[in-house]
């Protein structure tokens, strides 16, 4: 199809359109495109967006941001769950085109006479205007028409009203030759999706009796679990991730440690799912019942808690599937069935699908349980290792669920090569776990902070300094300090992030060699006293409720795009910033990397990042201590690992916010007497300097 006017590069657009982009509901989604014209006349550029509804919204002009780089910028807010469709039109604008040819002509000193086609020009675009400015505003539109044709008044009266509607036809443009790009998806995700705070324990260790040698262990039930999610509440988390909570496999069990003869009462991997009990739609008997896991939801609700479910495609040697599908699996040369290896480690307790054999079938019947998880209430799935399953199934499964409830959530554990998480993200997965844990050094994680960043159209990160799986040697040596080191780091630097039960009384102890936990709770119930560690000072609790009180506090951590590095000279910290141009809620942080030694450096903050000036002064409130400096642009700062490792800055003198789309460039000034200094109106700005004006000529 041919176009009137060329219509490139545009934003956010996934793998050349093939997947939909991502956004929240309520959040700023940049648009940009390039486009450009021949000639000098004036081409304008606005986004035509349809909710998932159909209905298409008000269209959003773009400005030219970029000056001579034909950039067009805009910004739009969805405002409901599903598919989106958006398109870039350009057009050419007539109002803005009489606009720049006249105030050069005026500027240049010429008269009535010379400017008489002008004159009649410019009536002839306002009277095409009255029919697409609002009702109240006609009678100034048909005002100024009649002023240009009123060959009476002096020149600058003639002109002067037309030129101050420049902010109405902005808003309201004429537009002609109109050019329409190509259609492009973006798929609107519950604000969870962005922004949530993840609390990961095991249901069977909260209230668990181990094993004497009067008595064999107990496990801990949804009851007994019910007895923490205060606590996790007071943590301020919202999200409660469960490890996988079905019947687990007896033959190959694995003991204690991973170890591969288990005892009569080791309770084997949650992962070894599927025994005479049922497979991944039933329940683990010692947990409870379906109703107690209904209850245990409920009660996980009233404490502001979203339960969030493991999703496990595999199979202990004695699931219900190993019997009822003996296809659905691999076997080898010598007529077994092929267990999970990453060598060195094998888990000779689990056996994984082969999606080859019989996909449709395997398919069905994994669409059926998530469907039958969902109809518990279930609206986040953690996926256990999706990167080894393939790709174009989990696209067909995300949208599938997608369809029947989009709500949904999918967060992809993917501890793999960086094309297959990204991949993953562009596919569907809502969420993923990232490499966070091994960026050690400021430098590095300012690097990997950046790579997300420009992969924020599909992929959100979830940041998580331990897991059941990894105990980090960070963690492993360095002592408190590292604790609340990384906590600030991934609850700050991220929009959402997650630790695993543990983490707040400083568990660090490794298995020999690895970076695991020794005592795996993977393969051992593992209950803890809370409350006694927190009557004796040895928690991080009370510090992490604090971290999540701020990020829910303050708008500008709520989102990924914002963030922003700003320049200090010791290599040891790194300092950051997010700021909301709508509230002008700004977050500064300034954090250590070395949980030994006290450190100072010197901050140069990029000062326009902060919605400010770069001669500005203003307060800064530390969120961890209660305390307020007076800033500016350059600052010196001194962490103690074992006291402060870190800053925790919201500004707080009152900053005006800025506007959500930056001004154009400005009109030029008059020197006809009477026409206004500002043609402009101070709202809408003018089209693009041409090659030719003289600030081209260096």
């Amino acid at each position: 199809m041919t176009r009137r006017f060329p219509i490139e590069d545009v934003s956010p657009v996934v793998s050349c359109g093939r997947y939909p982009a991502k956004a929240v509901v309520g959040e700023l989604v940049p648009v940009s495109a390039r486009a450009y014209r021949e000639g000098h006349d004036a081409l304008g550029c606005n986004v035509v967006w349809l909710g998932p509804d159909g209905a298409a919204r008000p269209f959003t002009r773009m400005r030219p941001v970029e000056p001579g780089q034909d950039r067009w910028h805009a910004t739009i807010r969805p405002d409901a769950v599903g598919e989106w469709v958006f398109t870039v039109e350009a057009f050419h604008d007539p109002y803005l085109t009489w606009q720049n040819a006249v105030t050069k002509k005026l500027a240049a000193g010429q008269g009535p006479e010379d400017l008489a086609n002008d004159l009649a020009e410019g009536a002839r675009v306002l009277e095409a205007a009255l029919d697409l400015v609002p009702a109240a505003e006609r009678e100034r539109v048909r005002v100024a028409a009649k002023a240009l044709r009123d060959d009476d008044r002096p020149l600058a009266r003639r002109v002067a009203p037309a030129l101050e509607l420049a902010g109405l036809l902005w808003d309201h443009p004429v537009r002609e030759l109109v050019t329409t790009g190509e259609e492009y998806r973006l798929w609107v995700d519950r604000p969870r999706a962005l922004f949530s705070a993840w609390y990961e324990f095991f249901p069977r260790s909260e209230g668990a009796v181990p094993a004497t040698v009067d008595a064999p262990a107990q496990s801990g039930t949804f009851g007994t679990a019910m007895e923490r999610l205060p606590g996790v509440a007071a943590m301020g988390f919202d999200v409660l991730y469960l490890p996988p909570i079905h019947p687990i496999g007896r033959i190959n069990r694995k003991g204690r440690n991973n170890s591969l003869t288990a005892g009569p009462d080791d309770v084997g991997s949650p992962w070894a799912i599927g025994a005479a009990e049922g497979g991944p739609d039933a329940i683990h008997p010692d947990l409870g019942t379906p109703e107690d896991f209904r209850d245990f939801i409920a009660a996980a609700a009233e404490q502001g808690l979203e339960v969030a479910m493991d999703l496990a495609l595999q199979a202990a040697p004695d699931h219900p599937w190993v019997t009822e599908h003996p296809e659905w699996f691999t076997t080898r040369a010598d007529g077994t069935i092929a267990y999970a290896e990453n060598p060195p480690k094998k888990y000779q307790d689990i056996y994984p699908l082969n999606f080859d054999n019989d996909p449709e079938g395997i398919r069905a019947e994994i669409l059926r349980v998530v469907l039958h998880w969902v109809g518990e209430g279930i609206r986040i799935f953690r996926v256990d290792n999706p990167h080894t399953k393939p790709f174009d199934f989990w696209h067909w499964l995300i949208w599938q669920v997608k369809q029947v409830e989009p709500d949904v959530l999918f967060l992809a554990e993917a501890f793999t090569r960086p094309a297959i998480m990204h991949g993953l993200g562009k596919i569907g997965f809502t969420q993923s776990y990232t490499y966070f844990t091994w960026r050690t050094s400021a430098a590095e994680m300012r690097e990997y902070c950046a790579e997300l960043v420009a992969a924020a159209d599909y992929m959100r990160p979830n940041f998580w300094p331990n897991t059941p799986d990894i105990l980090p040697e960070s963690l492993q040596h360095g002592g408190p300090p590292m604790f609340k080191i990384r906590a600030v780091l991934a609850a700050l630097l991220s929009p959402s992030w997650g630790i695993y039960a543990g983490y707040e009384l400083f568990e660090h102890v490794a298995r020999p060699g690895a970076e695991e936990y020794l005592d795996n709770e993977k393969y051992e119930l593992r209950p803890r006293d809370w409350a006694g560690a927190q009557a004796q000072g040895r928690s991080l609790a009370p510090f992490i409720a604090i971290l999540n009180r701020v990020r829910r506090d303050n708008p500008a951590l709520h989102r990924l795009r914002n963030l922003r590095f700003h320049d200090i000279d010791n290599p040891a910290l790194l300092c950051w910033s997010k700021h909301d141009p709508e509230t002008g809620n700004t977050v500064i942080v300034v954090c250590s990397f070395d949980p030994h030694t006290v450190q100072w450096g010197n901050s140069t903050l990029d000062m326009p990042a902060l919605g400010l000036d770069w001669h500005d002064r203003f307060t800064v409130h530390d969120e961890l201590t209660g305390a307020s400096y007076d800033w500016g642009q350059r600052n010196a700062v001194r962490l103690d690992p074992y006291l402060q490792p870190a800053h925790v800055f919201t500004v707080r003198r009152p900053v005006p916010p800025a506007a959500p789309e930056p001004p154009g460039p400005p009109s030029p000034d008059l020197t006809v007497e009477d026409v206004p200094a500002d043609l402009s109106g101070g709202t809408a700005p003018t089209a693009p300097a041409e090659k030719d004006d003289a600030r081209w000529s260096s």
